[in-house]
């Protein structure tokens, strides 16, 4: 039963930092996109680049403060986030879509910010199970967890690791 909960909110964590990157890029590609006129594909294009970025970078970012070379940062990022962000952005970008009006909105319209906030929450919602089930297995996040673990982050949650 422990372990259950545990890698819940391992998954829940490894989610929410996911839903943070998303949300970043998604953000800052759709006032980009917007601001600058583009269609909804070119904004989606640079919202959906802009996320895996922010995602990315996100991961990154500690484990490059906790003493890790770059060139050994990169891999365990893709390897951690790359199928998480991936879902993420499908879901998110297939709800804004097909909200009717979402995309062209505005930048100033409840009605985009109100699609936006949904279609990512229900992108986190689809995303959990994807990388619980990552976890799980030792891939997702658990890979970087094992890292926050020897240098001084997140060692509670060592025992997803060794599988």
């Amino acid at each position: 039963m422990e372990h259950g909960a545990s890698l819940n909110r391992l998954a829940f964590s490894a989610t929410g930092h996911c839903l943070t990157g998303c949300a970043i890029g998604e953000v800052l590609g759709m006032v980009i996109g917007s601001a600058l006129g583009w269609s909804n594909a070119a904004t989606i294009a640079l919202a959906v680049v802009l996320a895996f970025f922010f995602g990315y970078a996100l991961t990154m970012l500690p484990l490059v403060r906790s003493g890790l070379a770059l060139s050994a940062v990169l891999p365990l990022a893709f390897a951690s986030d790359t199928l998480s962000i991936t879902v993420m952005e499908i879901v998110d970008n297939a709800v804004m879509l097909m909200i009717p009006g979402a995309m062209e909105a505005g930048l100033t319209s409840p009605l985009f910010w109100g699609s936006l906030a949904f279609a990512l929450a229900v992108a986190f919602v689809v995303a959990f199970p994807v990388n619980r089930y990552l976890i799980a297995r030792g891939r997702g996040h658990a890979v970087v967890h094992q890292y926050h673990g020897r240098h001084g982050g997140h060692g509670d949650r060592e025992e997803h690791h060794n599988h």
